[in-house]
């Protein structure tokens, strides 16, 4: 009898612990013509995106998700095929999000939160900026001046953002949204090494270290404002490195050979055979973004014709350039020297970003600017 007391005890202890109540949040609503469509949850946290729950949408198109509640607010969102509502969960313990399939991430009604309101202001000037961008890309206009116009819309949608909703608010939520929006996996604000944006990121960080001192993300973006601070204070002068003689190649070309992400040496040399475009850059600098976008309607128009992208950063953080280039296609290598790089001064680069041509017999053939007609150029070599 002591026996199946002691169980009887436990299992009553066990099936208590089972009911303790917790603090939880529900999204619900409906998503009218996608029937049969799989809805997912996700979680948007500091690495990543997580899975949490799905359901398979039926005739009417309601969906009931219910999570536990963050102990501090907390990024989310609703994915369908490839279009996403991102939302924030705060105190709110309901929130309702109602939308069409057609345009399922831009015409939806989101209750529950002032900062979901601001949140998908901000996913729609997103959008229109994207469509934009890749309009750009799309049209025959110089590499040069494509770039230009490029930096001028992402500058005009970075002072509106600065001014309308991250230093007009920056303790809301939809601030530190802002913060982390991208472009074709490009943040538009660049944490690390501008300044201006580096001062984006410290207001909401104070804001935020203020409320939520012990939140992960408060920690992070602390922890970004500082590096941020560090990479951008002005470089202490430096003597240009020499090359030994014995790295220099006899060819039509200084042989370049630095290594990629990976630590293999990658030699400019190497591409006989193929059409060069050679590039000067820094991932730091602000036309970074811009010059990214064009070269990679290049890359996609012309690699499988013979077309090379070898890439030389001169960044002086290693691991931004790193990051910054991870998912890039073509041929990145950075010179540790940073601007100091021997290689800046052999081929007499003045700024950057700063780009050639090799035709296939490794000859260097032409220095582009802004006024050259890189297509047209790259065919001639093809």
């Amino acid at each position: 009898m002591k026996i199946q007391f002691q169980i009887a005890t436990a299992l009553t202890i066990v099936a208590m612990a089972g009911c303790k109540n917790v603090p939880s949040f529900k999204v619900e609503g409906n998503v009218s013509g996608a029937e049969d469509k799989m809805l997912y949850m996700e979680y948007s946290s500091i690495n990543g995106t997580v899975l949490l729950d799905s359901v398979k949408l039926g005739n009417d198109g309601g969906f009931h998700f219910s999570e536990d509640r963050p102990e501090t607010p907390d990024f989310y969102r609703l994915r369908l095929d490839n279009k996403v509502i991102n939302f924030v969960v705060d105190s709110t313990e309901t929130i309702a999000v109602n939308s069409y399939y057609d345009k399922f991430a831009t015409d939806y009604e989101i209750t529950g939160s002032e900062s979901n309101k601001a949140i998908k202001e901000l996913s729609i000037l997103q959008s229109e900026l994207q469509g934009k961008i890749s309009k750009l890309g799309k049209s025959g206009m110089p590499i040069g001046l494509k770039q230009d116009s490029i930096l001028r819309i992402v500058d005009t949608y970075k002072k509106h953002v600065k001014r309308n909703y991250i230093f007009a608010s920056p303790d809301k939520e939809s601030s530190y949204f802002a913060l982390f929006q991208q472009i074709n996996g490009m943040m538009i604000f660049d944490p690390l090494n501008s300044k201006e944006d580096v001062k984006c990121f410290a207001a909401v960080a104070t804001s935020m270290n203020n409320r939520y001192p012990h939140s992960d993300r408060s920690r992070n973006l602390y922890n970004m404002v500082i590096k941020g601070m560090k990479n951008t204070r002005a470089p202490q002068s430096q003597s240009v490195v020499e090359i030994p003689s014995d790295k220099i190649k006899e060819a039509s070309i200084i042989d370049i050979p630095l290594k990629d992400i990976n630590g293999v040496t990658k030699h400019l040399t190497d591409f006989k055979g193929k059409v060069v475009l050679v590039d000067f850059t820094a991932y730091a600098t602000s036309e970074s973004g811009a010059r990214t976008l064009a070269l990679r309607e290049l890359y996609n128009k012309f690699s499988s014709k013979g077309l090379v992208i070898y890439q030389i950063s001169i960044d002086t953080d290693e691991h931004f350039w790193k990051t910054a280039c991870d998912n890039l296609p073509w041929v990145c290598v950075r010179d540790p020297q940073g601007p100091y790089s021997a290689y800046v001064n052999l081929y007499g680069v003045k700024s950057i970003p700063a780009a050639f041509l090799v035709n296939k017999d490794n000859e260097l053939v032409l220095r582009l600017d802004e006024k050259s007609d890189v297509e047209a150029e790259i065919k001639k070599l093809l």
